[in-house]
């Protein structure tokens, strides 16, 4: 396999890391804050900005999208082989709401280095790993001498992420004929440690749901009716109690149906990795580590799925006691699934596992929220050994691979798509992502913009065999 010279690729990045590193200060003055309404005219100005440096990186074609929201970014950037593969990379320009008052060192839309880190909201959330592809893109043009990308390039960057991407769906849907790919890069991620690069390879979906359990029209006096008629506190209390078995397992028939099992070359590749259970605990704010029976705490939180109560209420909550039997109780729940898993399925099969729970005399609302698919890439695929080897090539070491844990538009792409997610990121856990002080390690954004460089040559003999 051909490969894109290192030294050349690195010498490029030394002589044009100044202007990268002015030009991605700009972009972080800019609020984009999608959350807020008053930072509208704000996100629109990101966009326009970013398409501006798109267009002046070289690529011959980029536009604002439009949507019932916030605007999204796409360039596209045609390889002069027509037999090449194409490539989407996926990101967004929006960022989390910042501001000094929230505990920040400093104004935290006015970019600050302090020694090898870059201090900013979206430093590395997601515009410093977006922006990584401009300088990596110009490096291997530059060290293979070619006028073009070796692959297709696409780029699609959201403007909703940080306010739940309400409308990605809809526009990755109205636009699938320009998006299509052989593969998906999404920068939107981060490694296990600065020291131990890591390539992830899935990520979780997400069912979320709210039961409302309605009893007698009002409270009503517990000496003179309780025990008598259906309480909906108590129903939904047993309805939380049943929700998993004595070996910490979901008990929803046919929720873990069509679920893809970890390997075991996966599970030897977690247990490999430094995880310290303590340290962990510790920043979990936590004291003992606890689920499904069989499974290590890295397998539950990356590879299997789970349920959890995310609030529950119902009856009398002041001072003191109110002996009633209140009119109704509620509790939401949440669901994340992996790989094999359905999310309309998993959605019948609580629904009908609630119903099975609810004694006569109650009546119910089961409300279920937008759910996000899981997506999974095998280990094997040509695409994901190409950004390991890519990963690797930069860090000048093997990489090892992980899952993440919680759920993201990843899966729409490559559900509505058809084409493999792969993730290429150079955060470390340290960057404080939605925090205070959020940064970058400026060491590990020119090992992105490396990787970038020798991804595209790579993806373009690996996909094409």
């Amino acid at each position: 396999m051909s490969q894109t010279p290192d030294n050349a690729v690195r010498q490029y990045i030394d002589q044009h890391s100044d202007t990268f590193l002015d030009d991605l200060k700009e972009w972080l003055r800019i609020p984009s804050v999608s959350a807020q309404p008053e930072h509208a005219d704000d996100v629109r100005r990101s966009a326009d900005w970013l398409t501006g440096k798109l267009k002046e990186t070289g690529f011959p074609v980029t536009e604002v999208w439009e949507t019932a929201g916030a605007p999204a970014v796409f360039a596209e950037w045609p390889s002069e082989d027509p037999a090449a593969p194409t490539v989407l990379v996926y990101g967004h320009h929006d960022v989390q709401p910042a501001a000094l008052a929230d505990g920040w060192d400093t104004e935290p839309f006015e970019p600050v280095i302090k020694g090898k880190q870059l201090y900013a909201r979206g430093a590395a959330d997601d515009k410093g790993q977006v922006f990584f592809h401009t300088l990596g893109v110009r490096a291997h043009l530059a060290a293979t001498g070619r006028s073009t990308p070796a692959v297709h390039l696409k780029l699609l960057i959201e403007g909703e992420e940080e306010s739940g991407s309400p409308n990605f769906r809809t526009l990755i849907e109205q636009h699938r004929g320009r998006l299509a790919a052989d593969a998906v890069i999404v920068s939107d991620t981060g490694m296990w440690s600065e020291t131990t690069p890591t390539v992830c390879t899935g990520m979780r979906g997400l069912v979320e749901c709210e039961l409302s359990v309605c009893g007698p029209d009002q409270d009503i006096h517990s000496g003179s009716f309780g025990g008598a008629v259906p309480n909906p506190a108590t129903v939904v209390g047993r309805i939380v109690a049943a929700l998993h078995d004595g070996q910490g397992r979901v008990a929803i028939p046919g929720f873990y149906d069509g679920i893809v099992e970890l390997t075991d070359r996966e599970r030897k590749l977690f247990a490999e990795l430094p995880f310290d259970e303590q340290e962990w605990l510790r920043t979990a704010k936590s004291y003992a580590a606890h689920g499904e029976q069989g499974y290590s705490t890295l397998e539950r939180i990356w590879a299997r799925p789970t349920a959890e109560v995310n609030g529950i209420g119902g009856g009398y909550q002041g001072a003191g006691g109110k002996t009633v039997v209140p009119a109704a109780a509620f509790v939401k729940l949440s669901f994340r699934i992996v790989a094999g898993q359905d999310p309309a399925r998993v959605e019948a099969a609580i629904t009908q596992w609630v119903e099975a729970q609810l004694p006569a005399g109650v009546r119910h609302t089961l409300t279920f929220s937008g759910a996000t698919r899981p997506c999974l890439t095998p280990l094997d695929h040509p695409a994901l050994e190409a950004v390991a080897r890519a990963m690797g090539r930069a860090f000048e070491q093997p990489v090892r691979f992980t899952r993440e844990g919680g759920s993201g538009p990843a899966a729409d792409l490559q559900d509505v798509l058809e084409s493999p997610v792969l993730f290429l990121g150079i955060s470390v856990p340290s960057d404080g992502w939605h925090a205070p002080n959020e940064k970058v390690e400026l060491d590990l954004l020119t090992k992105g913009v490396e990787a970038a460089a020798y991804l595209w040559t790579d993806l373009a003999e690996s996909l094409r065999t």
